[in-house]
């Protein structure tokens, strides 16, 4: 059996290394990518991730739109997407629900909370 694999978008390097250190020794093959952009070419691959970090406020595209247009997609619409912020609990729900979102983290995330969410998806 492969490793279940985790791709995590976020502009913040320290974030992706903070979600690289809990995920992979639990198991978990964990891709990187600092923009939406920049995650298609792991999001589009067959067989595709097991699971999207996505975090909210990024450049260029933000967490809520990608999340929006994979939704819309054939090829990535089911994949389970996690949205990521330090909004509040209320305004992650009401971002996760508008834009698609199976769920949300809210950051700081503890460690278990982040393998618990993972976990629940995978």
């Amino acid at each position: 059996m492969s490793k279940k694999s985790v791709v995590v978008i976020d502009d913040c390097a320290f974030h992706l290394q903070l979600v690289r250190e809990i995920l992979e020794p639990a198991g978990y093959e964990v891709i990187t990518a600092e923009s939406p952009i920049a995650a298609n070419t792991h999001i589009f691959k067959t067989p595709p991730p097991s699971l999207l970090l996505v975090d909210v406020e990024m450049p260029m595209i933000n967490g809520v739109e990608k999340v929006r247009l994979l939704k819309k997609r054939e090829a990535s619409r089911s994949i389970p997407a996690l949205l990521m912020s330090t909004k509040s609990t209320q305004e992650m729900a009401a971002l996760a629900a508008d834009s698609g979102a199976d769920g949300f983290l809210c950051k700081p995330f503890k460690k278990d909370d982040l393998l618990r969410e993972v976990d629940r998806y995978i």
